[in-house]
């Protein structure tokens, strides 16, 4: 009785199970890709929206009471666009500073110029942010101003203290 038959055998059962773990892989994989690009809203839009401002005013509102979030999300609503506006300006702004700094030849003078651009286009847009929650803050109750001056949370010191 020759062993030769015992080993193909074996050979051909470890082939099987590596192509069928291929054969998984390559199913996840190519899953995983219409899963991406099926999706109405592409997904490079939604990692290019600012996460952290639309989030952090979202606790905010979140953190006040009922009728005060009622009137700080109304007036994000009525402010959206002038907020929109000052943020697309300060990543075009952030955009001509690195634009500056890969230039060649390196020109200092004009990337210090950029650089000024961004300090006011960020200052543009950290003013219209104020003025947002100034305007709310004028229509909120005592005990939602209140909250308002406890921002931030005792939740996000935590957070931003990691």
């Amino acid at each position: 009785m020759s062993i030769l038959p015992k080993l193909e055998g074996v050979r051909m059962r470890w082939l099987f199970l590596g192509s069928l773990a291929l054969n998984l892989f390559f199913m996840g994989a190519t899953g995983a890709v219409a899963l991406r690009y099926s999706s109405p809203i592409p997904l490079a839009t939604v990692t290019r929206l600012d996460h952290d401002v639309a989030s952090r005013l979202a606790r905010i509102a979140a953190s006040l009471p009922d009728a005060d979030a009622t009137v700080m999300r109304a007036q994000l609503r009525t402010n959206a666009e002038k907020i929109a506006a000052t943020q697309a300006d300060l990543r075009l702004s952030l955009d001509a500073v690195r634009k500056r700094l890969r230039a060649e030849p390196f020109d200092p003078e004009a990337m210090r110029a950029a650089m000024a651009e961004n300090r006011a286009a960020h200052e543009n847009f950290d003013q219209m942010l104020r003025d947002t929650i100034a305007a709310a803050a004028v229509k909120m109750s005592a005990v939602g101003r209140a909250k308002l001056a406890d921002w931030p949370s005792e939740h996000d010191r935590l957070r931003a203290a990691r």
